[in-house]
């Protein structure tokens, strides 16, 4: 379309356009790297403008001005989320914060709870038909430019169109400025990467193929996305889109096939990256992007099965109360997204959320779990809320957990040297039994190699891995779930108790050296269950004794058999030769597994009806022979 034709009136340059911006008004800015730079610039060096309140997310230029006391003077910045640029400025009192729930700000604006005079936007150059796009700034843009008595446009041939709600005809703009600029981008800076690596170990176990993802705002949870390359079929449901989304997409590790909601697309609202990210973007049909107030709502989320949300924190106390915005009293950040997706994915069919964080912070002079948020911080993330957290060390699950098992998950993954602290806070605060353990303060990453998966005839799959001090709960509901004869079979007695005090030595016991405990679990329904366990510990020099325990509706299946080729292999590494056992005469399931596995077993059968076997391992690694 040529506007000089079609609209000649409306084109102005853009010192002229923002003289239509009166003393006291109320100003929309577009979002992030979709906002108009020239507008912005052009509107702070037309000094007749004066008592301005400024409303925007993620401030960009502005941050370039908000020292110079002449501007503080004329401009009230109020923001719904703090970016990098603008935290000092924060923390500084030099601009305001707004805390809402994305999804819920674009009704701010249609309800008039928010007045707005003037939307100063950046789109596209239109099509024939008059149309512009928003580009990468659909969000809360939309909303804002709606709501404002008069619309200033900046026209940049280099914003992309993007497909969805975005677009905008130009009769909707009181005033067009065209003005080619380079977009701003917003390029995550690479920091921690060994702390990085080791969460999304982590992450990656979690996140089946197939599943749709939100990734929240921040440089931790896109750090994330590169590791998520050997999934399949990953679809996307987020609020932002950045360059840590290009490698799966061009590699099609992203295809959106499998999603239950709105296939074949990635869902967004808003883009911040680099100009061959918004390259990639330009006219793309697979991108569709929606106002936030579509793409937040945890209703329209939830029609996504298997929507997992990942976002970070900024600390998050024993309890599960997460914080997001603020460092104590200066507010740092904001509460974006975080909430909608969390409670979105819990509505979600087979979702959950994830909070992955850095165990430390200040150099590892701090440890972001801890036994209360810092004075001030704000509860962004309830306890109510929050599923799954994952740090450099560990998963914890707290989803449907009481304190205390919530404690011991989160002391289990903080950094080692803050757990007995964690644990002794927690003492004092009465969420813990006072004699209760400490969890280990060795770093177990290379527990990860002793983890295994076993699938059954039945299709279930059974995961194998060492036992932890999370695990204590279940192990007692594994033990009160056996039978008589089971339990008399493991134990030489017809035990009727297995307090708390005896499970907790279970697991302390356990140094992963010298004496390992492995367990196997199955997932039944949305929580898992422990369905066998199976354990060594030193008898004499270099042999361990060895026992195991497979609940019955799982017996006969091979449990046995692979938890002891597991035990051996790391019994192995731990310089054992050889295996005992004390089996009972009439334990005959078990004493076959023994020798099918240990043909060279040595038998020694006692006057009280027991039977010692002595189990020495093959040389070459080839005893336990998996069925």
């Amino acid at each position: 379309m040529d506007l000089n034709a079609y609209c000649p009136e409306k084109l102005l340059s853009p010192a002229k356009a923002v003289t239509h911006i009166k003393n006291g008004s109320r100003v929309f800015i577009g979002t992030g790297c979709g906002e108009p730079q020239e507008l912005i610039r052009a509107m702070i060096e037309e000094l007749t403008i004066q008592d301005i309140v400024i409303y925007q997310m993620f401030s960009s230029t502005f941050a370039q001005y908000i020292n110079d006391p002449k501007f503080l003077n004329r401009f009230s910045l109020k923001l719904f989320f703090i970016s990098l640029h603008m935290r000092q400025a924060a923390f500084e009192g030099k601009i305001d914060y707004i805390p809402a729930y994305l999804s819920q700000i674009p009704h701010l604006f249609n309800t008039g709870q928010i007045g707005l005079d003037v939307a100063l936007v950046q789109v596209s150059p239109p099509d024939k038909y008059g149309f512009c796009s928003l580009g990468i700034s659909v969000d809360i843009t939309q909303s804002g430019m709606e709501n404002a008595k008069t619309v200033i446009a900046q026209i940049n041939p280099r914003m992309p169109r993007t497909w969805g709600d975005g677009c905008v005809h130009v009769d909707d703009f009181d005033y067009i400025v065209y003005h080619e600029e380079p977009l701003v981008e917003a390029l995550p800076d690479a920091k921690n990467q060994s702390i990085v690596e080791r969460i999304a170990k982590y992450v990656n176990q979690l996140v089946d193929d197939g599943a749709t993802l939100q990734i929240g705002f921040g440089h931790l949870p896109n750090s994330l996305l590169p590791y998520l390359s050997g999934k399949k079929d990953l679809g996307i449901h987020t609020q932002v889109i950045t360059d840590g989304f290009l490698p799966l997409l061009e590699k099609k590790v992203i295809t959106n096939r499998k999603k239950s909601y709105l296939p074949n697309r990635v869902v967004t609202s808003l883009c911040m990256g680099s100009e061959k990210l918004y390259a990639f973007l330009d006219n793309n049909p697979m991108f569709y992007f929606r106002t936030a107030q579509f793409v937040n709502d945890p209703n329209v989320i939830a029609l996504n099965d298997n929507l997992i949300s990942i976002s970070s924190a900024l600390e998050i106390d024993i309890t599960g109360q997460i914080c997001t915005d603020s460092k104590g009293y200066l507010f740092y950040s904001g509460i974006g997204d975080q909430v909608d997706f969390i409670r979105g994915s819990k509505m979600s069919k087979g979702g959950f959320s994830i909070i992955a964080l850095p165990s430390t912070a200040q150099n590892g002079n701090v440890s972001r779990i801890v036994p209360h948020l810092s004075e001030g911080a704000g509860v962004a993330t309830t306890r109510g809320d929050v599923d799954v957290v994952v740090t450099e060390y560990g998963i914890a699950e707290l989803h449907g957990k009481g304190i205390y098992q919530r404690v011991m998950e989160l002391a289990q993954i903080a950094h080692p040297k803050f757990r007995e602290w964690i644990i002794d806070e927690a003492k004092k605060r009465h969420y813990i039994f006072a004699d209760q353990l400490p969890p280990s303060t060795q770093d177990l990453m290379f527990l990860e190699s002793y983890k295994d998966f076993m699938e059954l005839e039945s299709g279930k799959t059974v995961e194998f891995r060492p036992l932890l001090p999370s695990d204590e709960f279940a192990t007692r509901n594994f033990y009160y779930s056996l039978q008589e004869s089971t339990i008399f079979y493991r134990f030489f007695n017809r035990r009727k108790v297995f307090s708390r005090e005896m499970l907790q030595k279970q697991w302390a016991s356990v140094d992963y050296h010298q004496n390992m405990t492995i367990v196997g679990i199955v997932q039944v329904g949305k929580h898992k269950e422990i369905v066998a366990i199976g354990s060594y510990g030193t008898a004499e020099k270099d042999v361990a004794e060895v026992a195991f325990v497979v609940k019955e509706e799982y017996q006969n299946m091979g449990l046995g058999t692979y938890l002891l080729k597991m035990l051996e292999k790391i019994a192995r590494e731990n310089k054992y030769s050889a295996f005992t056992a004390m089996v009972l005469n009439e334990n005959n399931a078990m004493i076959r597994v023994f020798e099918k596995c240990y043909p060279h077993a040595r038998f020694k059968r006692g006057h009280s009806g027991d039977v010692e076997i002595t189990m020495p391992f093959d040389r070459q690694g080839n005893n336990s022979q998996g069925e």
